[in-house]
């Protein structure tokens, strides 16, 4: 009895050191991201598997960096970047990162939508599309910090079913474990576009932001702010370490099981997630297909608040506006508008003749351009010791961030290549 209570407090201890670092995990896995990883399963198989293992390093590594920036400086990446970097770098990541987050929105909010009604076919996808708008609108608006936060949360929790999915149909392990420790590589520009897609979808800049801006919200909120020390350093890398250990799970699974049940179904052609959702259906069954529907619609609750929220904090921060999730609608109403606005804008895309899939790929060309840039200055920052003290990169966050940054300035060559080219 006394072994299951201290079972029992020791993950209720874990939980509550949980936060952002988990919600920035689950919501890196957002619809944009699940159409990403299903149509890398449908098209190749296993192929692109170990991407998963290969990416974790360095999504922790990035997001490790923005949380200490964050709790260190006491500000958000924007406010860094003010403060040590000329104007034009700060103005150029705005005019960079706006439309991205907007229509990475937008694309979010459409396969929300889309999913609704393949589960409740009578009601349209748009007025699911408005519903889920609102009802986020809503939420972030007149919920403070903390019950946002445990929402958040908690809706992590709905991502588990991708944990599931897989299991529903029969799976070749030896493949599986060959799939993803074997790196494959194809060279093609097919394979590598996908290859590019990935790595974009899953180190992407309005994590950046969004990472260290709730920091400093965390720390406001526990009244912690004053005093960093070690242990509160080490709290924090663990839970961007768990909250990217979940998301990299999740991509994982999602490529396996569309890489087996689609793939080997004879489904290669996959452009959104609802066409995932419905394709899996005949082949895996009727609960395959609502758990993987269901898990899209939560991963979607979680990253349009993370999206709308980074946008909102990277322009109030340009502009000294007041800030924060934790401040009320009249103590910060620029705040609170800009996130309105980018969520109308995101769902006025579905109206304008913007298709999902459009937004996707213009998405992925901003976000492959603004990365390395912002990869090489959060490293500037986090080696800084006016700005960062003790708290300075180890040797192994240098050499993943550097590793990162040759990785995803290489993907942006190869996509501004393939933009040009017409490949």
């Amino acid at each position: 009895m006394h072994k299951k209570k201290r079972t029992s407090n020791k993950f209720l201890r874990f939980w509550r050191l949980l936060g952002p670092g988990l919600v920035t995990g689950s919501s890196d896995d957002d619809p944009s991201g699940i159409a990403t990883y299903s149509q890398a399963g449908a098209a190749y198989g296993l192929s692109t598997l170990w991407t998963s293992i290969v990416a974790f390093p360095l999504m922790a590594a990035i997001q490790q960096m923005c949380a200490r920036i964050g709790v260190v400086t006491s500000q958000g990446l924007t406010g860094a970047l003010k403060k040590h970097y000329p104007r034009p770098v700060l103005y150029l990541m705005l005019i960079f990162s706006f439309p991205a987050i907007v229509m990475n929105i937008g694309a979010d909010i459409a396969g929300m939508g889309a999913v609704g009604n393949l589960l409740f076919p009578s009601i349209r996808a748009g007025y699911f599309s408005v519903v889920f708008t609102i009802l986020l609108l809503g939420l972030i608006i007149y919920l403070p910090y903390q019950k946002i936060a445990s929402i958040l949360k908690y809706l992590c929790i709905v991502m588990l079913v991708y944990f599931i999915v897989p299991f529903l149909y029969k799976q070749d392990l030896v493949e599986i474990l060959k799939s993803t420790f074997i790196p494959t590589i194809k060279f093609d520009k097919a394979f590598i576009a996908i290859l590019v897609g990935i790595l974009g979808t899953t180190i992407s800049p309005y994590l950046f932001f969004w990472q260290a801006s709730v920091e400093v919200e965390e720390m406001r909120h526990k009244k912690k702010h004053i005093i960093v020390n070690k242990k509160i350093i080490h709290e924090i890398d663990k839970d961007v370490d768990f909250g990217m250990t979940f998301s990299g799970l999740v991509m994982y699974f999602i490529i396996l099981t569309t890489g087996t049940v689609l793939f080997k179904g004879g489904i290669h052609q996959i452009d959104t997630v609802e066409q995932a959702a419905m394709a899996l259906k005949p082949l895996a069954g009727d609960m395959a297909y609502l758990l993987f529907a269901i898990g899209v619609i939560g991963t979607g609750l979680i990253a349009i608040p993370v999206l709308s929220g980074s946008i909102s904090y990277i322009i109030s921060e340009t502009f000294g506006w007041e800030q924060g999730l934790d401040k009320k609608f009249h103590e910060a109403k620029a705040f609170y508008v800009i996130i309105a606005i980018s969520l109308i804008l995101g769902l006025s895309l579905n109206y304008i003749g913007i298709s999902p899939i459009k937004a996707l790929i213009y998405t992925a060309v901003l976000y492959g351009l603004t990365a390395p840039v912002l990869i090489a200055i959060i490293l500037h920052i986090s080696n800084n010791k006016k700005i960062m003290g003790e708290h300075v990169n180890g040797r192994v966050t240098n050499i993943l961030g550097f590793t990162a940054f040759f990785i995803m300035t290489a993907a942006a060559g190869i996509l501004i290549y393939m933009q040009f080219t017409g490949a």
